[in-house]
């Protein structure tokens, strides 16, 4: 008897992955990953290998991921790939005090985001 299945929230030419708890502030993630939104995914990768900022790691991390979903799970061709969507948002913040003069406290905040990369197959026209 169980559920049934839900219906899948994508197209048949799309597929996903999701970064949970990056250690970064949601506007910091989103510089990042504004540099690869609408890129084909072999151009967006050497864009994040060659990035200054910290967290590109982590935004390649999800990319690999989304894009090796796309070959194994859903049988797109990776070749044809373009990040279509690449989302940040919040998740925790974790909350921390310093002592400061006085007996006052110095409030230190700690975010933490998370990432949406939505990888989709284009048809190449010439």
């Amino acid at each position: 008897m169980g559920k049934k299945a839900a219906a899948r929230a994508l197209a048949d030419n799309e597929a996903l992955a999701v970064g949970n708890m990056i250690r970064v502030s949601p506007q910091k993630l989103n510089l990042v990953a504004g540099l690869i939104r609408g890129k084909p995914v072999e151009k967006a990768l050497a864009d994040l290998t060659f990035s200054k900022k910290r967290h590109a790691r982590d935004v390649k991390k999800v990319l690999q991921s989304a894009i090796a979903n796309a070959e194994n799970n859903h049988q797109l061709d990776v070749d044809q790939l373009v990040v279509a969507e690449a989302s940040v948002g919040k998740a925790l913040v974790m909350k921390r005090f310093r002592a400061r003069a006085r007996g006052r406290v110095g409030k230190i905040l700690k975010p933490f985001s998370r990432l949406r990369i939505v990888v989709r197959q284009v048809e190449e026209s010439l």
